[in-house]
C-alpha cells in the first residue's frame, strides 16, 4: 500500500486517535475489557514504540500474535489501516499493512472470549485460537509478535516455541520476515524483579492462576536467537516504567 501521508499531522495527535479507535471496540466486551485495553495501550510503551521505530512494515501482512490476550494488537492494526486510508497518517511513520491477516493465540479462555466479543466483527476477521503456544499450529506468516509471554514456560519450551516460530516465518517466504519479541532482562535484577511482581499481580486481576516463570539474561536471549538463524537487534522497551523490558527485533538471516 502507498499510504497517503500528512506532513502536518502531529504524532501525539495521531497516537491519541489510534488509542481511541483501537480501544472503543472493547466496550462490547464489557467494562473490564474496555478499561484493560485503554490502560494497556495507554501505558505500555511498546505499541507506540513499534510505530515510532518503523518495526511493522507494509510487507508484514500475515501476522501471528502469540499470547494475544484480548487481541489488542489486532484492533490496533485495523485502526492503523483506517487512518492511513483516510490520509491522516503522520509522514514520520512508516506505512503498516493495508489489510492484516491476523492470527491470535491465547491460552486463557476468558481472554479469548473477551477478544471475540470485542473485535470479532473486524474485517478481515481476526482468527482467534484458544491454544497452548507450545503446541498450537502456526500458519505461514510474515510477522510474529510475542510480548511478555515466553517466561511462562521453561527454558526448553521457550526454545521449542522459537524454533516453530522460525519455521513458520521461513515457510511464509517473505525475505523481510520478522519476530518482535519482548522479554525481561534477568541480568537487571531489580527491574526484572519488579516486572515479575507486576506480572503476577496483573495475572491475578485478570482472574488467572499465577504460574512459575523462567527468565534469561539479555545476552542469552540474543545468543539463542542467533543460533536459531536470526539477526537480532535489542532495544530498551520499558520507557516510563521501572521494568527491565527489552524488545528483540529478530529478522531471519538468509545466510543461516
Amino acid at each position: 500500500m502507498s499510504a497517503v501521508m500528512s506532513p502536518s499531522s502531529s504524532t501525539d495527535t495521531a497516537w491519541r486517535e489510534l488509542h481511541e479507535a483501537a480501544t472503543v471496540p472493547y466496550k462490547k466486551g464489557g467494562s473490564f475489557a474496555w478499561h484493560f485495553a485503554r490502560g494497556k495501550l495507554g501505558r505500555d510503551p511498546v505499541f507506540r514504540g513499534l510505530l515510532e521505530r518503523g518495526l511493522i512494515g507494509a510487507q508484514h501482512r500475515r501476522v501471528v500474535d502469540i499470547g494475544c490476550g484480548q487481541g489488542l494488537f489486532a484492533s490496533l492494526l485495523a485502526s492503523m489501516s483506517v487512518m492511513q486510508k483516510q490520509g491522516r497518517w503522520p509522514a514520520s511513520w512508516a506505512a503498516t499493512p493495508e489489510r492484516a491477516d491476523y492470527t491470535g493465540i491465547e491460552l486463557m479462555p476468558k481472554d479469548v472470549a473477551r477478544a471475540e466479543a470485542s473485535i470479532g466483527h473486524l474485517l478481515p476477521a481476526p482468527r482467534l485460537l484458544c491454544a497452548d503456544m507450545c503446541s498450537a499450529n502456526l500458519p505461514d506468516c510474515d510477522l510474529v509478535v510475542i510480548l511478555d509471554v515466553l517466561h511462562y514456560v521453561d527454558l526448553e519450551a521457550q526454545e521449542g516455541v522459537l524454533v516453530r516460530v522460525r519455521d513458520a516465518l521461513r515457510r511464509g517466504g517473505n525475505p523481510q520476515a520478522r519476530l518482535l519479541l519482548r522479554v525481561g532482562d534477568a541480568s537487571s535484577r531489580r527491574g526484572f524483579a519488579i516486572s515479575q511482581w507486576v506480572d503476577r499481580t496483573v495475572t491475578r486481576i485478570r482472574g488467572h492462576k499465577v504460574s512459575p516463570t523462567w527468565g534469561r539474561p539479555l545476552a542469552e536471549w540474543n545468543a539463542l536467537l542467533q543460533r536459531l538463524g536470526f539477526r537480532v537487534q535489542s532495544m530498551p522497551m520499558s520507557e516510563g516504567t521501572p521494568f527491565a523490558n527489552v524488545l528483540l527485533v529478530a529478522d531471519l538471516d538468509p545466510a543461516a
